[in-house]
């Protein structure tokens, strides 16, 4: 039922995201989207675009009273360092002119791939689109996802679990509630102080040397009812679609669920998850979560749980080899301003694009034009189950 798409350029005049399918009935706290748009600027290690930026939607379409018409969602992001990019990112070809040219691709980047594919003379034209800017449009659609998943006791969270050569332990008798505010604490959107001290000596040592830093995060999702997403086709599997939309984050190299590649190197009695069943509860349970809360392209009722390895940032301060797209002459990587280490804000965008997936696959399941009907769909669906 749900898609979106988003528009906009990193240093255009706003950014843009549509949402359509969204049931009518919904609650939506518009703060509460802000508030999520605030976490993804936060984090040690951001450069100085998060202190020009303030990040806010505005609502154009889909929303009446704070509550979902069932028509589309439209939602307005304002650039502010666009004030002073008008001219170099005009629509007018009068102001041509006022444009510098970026002509000496960064390693890592879409620059070079970008300006071949579409036969570009400056890397501008691909470098503001690719940039990790457009992922503030898809925490806005996330954000929004959430609210639609409240109703349903689902609750999503990202957070850090290494950022370098540092892993983050995690307490294991903590709930989804002490981590999120745990995490939520921490400059590094870590639960481990011990880690975070590790992690920030990092980071400085990075802008020392004019490079960047890498990391994992984790995201998990509790509430989830037996039965999203689906085994009969390979595009309806919720794991290959989570992938799928995880892979297509800026400079997101790896994903895996539960003990992921780990999986491979132990045997299939160590790994696979037994079943009990809780009589007093009526359901069946698992004696543990290796699988990460899916088998089969289904989620198991169990709470899912996926990381997500990005790499370090493409822009360095201190530039590696290049050659020039014009003259063909050895160059060093085009500068862009940019972060030493975007990892706490990127489990916030994971976070989010986790939440539209489920919040998809949900509605898919539950279908409807309302709040009303998805939620008895919903109850009848538990009722079903509880009674197998």
């Amino acid at each position: 039922m749900l898609r979106f798409l988003t528009a906009g350029e990193s240093h255009g005049p706003e950014l843009a995201a549509v949402i359509e399918g969204a049931p009518a009935g919904f609650e939506i706290d518009i703060g509460a989207i802000n508030r999520d748009l605030a976490r993804r600027q936060k984090g040690y290690g951001r450069g100085g675009r998060m202190a020009i930026e303030r990040d806010e939607v505005r609502v154009v379409s889909g929303i009446r009273f704070g509550r979902t018409m069932g028509s589309p969602v439209t939602f307005i992001i304002e650039n502010r360092d666009y004030k002073n990019w008008e001219k170099r990112m005009s629509a007018d070809p009068n102001d041509r002119g006022e444009a510098k040219i970026v002509t000496r691709p960064r390693p890592g980047h879409a620059d070079l791939a970008g300006v071949l594919k579409y036969n570009l003379e400056d890397i501008r034209d691909v470098l503001e689109r690719a940039s990790a800017r457009e992922t503030t449009a898809r925490v806005a659609v996330g954000a929004f996802a959430k609210q639609l998943l409240t109703p349903f006791g689902v609750t999503v969270l990202g957070y850090v679990a290494s950022i370098g050569t540092t892993d983050a332990g995690v307490p294991s008798s903590i709930t989804i509630d002490q981590l999120a505010h745990t995490t939520e604490e921490s400059q590094v959107r870590v639960a481990d102080p011990a880690a975070e001290h590790a992690i920030i000596a990092e980071i400085d040592e990075c802008k020392k040397t004019g490079d960047t830093l890498g990391g994992i995060v984790e995201v998990v999702a509790a509430g989830l009812p037996v039965g999203l997403g689906s085994h009969v086709q390979w595009d309806r599997k919720l794991d290959g679609r989570i992938g799928h939309a995880l892979m297509s984050l800026q400079a997101v190299k790896g994903v895996e669920f539960g003990m992921g590649f780990g999986a491979s190197r132990v045997r299939g009695s160590e790994l696979h998850d037994e079943i009990g069943y809780d009589a007093a509860a009526s359901r069946f349970t698992r004696h543990s979560n290796n699988s990460g809360g899916t088998e089969g392209g289904m989620t198991t009722g169990e709470p899912l749980r996926v990381r997500v390895a990005f790499k370090p940032l493409s822009t360095l301060m201190r530039p590696l080899r290049s050659a020039d797209i014009r003259t063909k002459a050895e160059a060093v990587g085009a500068i862009e301003r940019s972060d030493v280490c975007a990892i706490p804000a990127a489990a916030v965008i994971a976070e989010a694009v986790v939440a539209y997936e489920l919040a998809s696959a949900f509605f898919e399941k539950f279908g409807g034009d309302s709040l009303a009907e998805i939620t008895r769909n919903w109850l009848g669906y538990l009722e079903q189950v509880r009674n197998y």
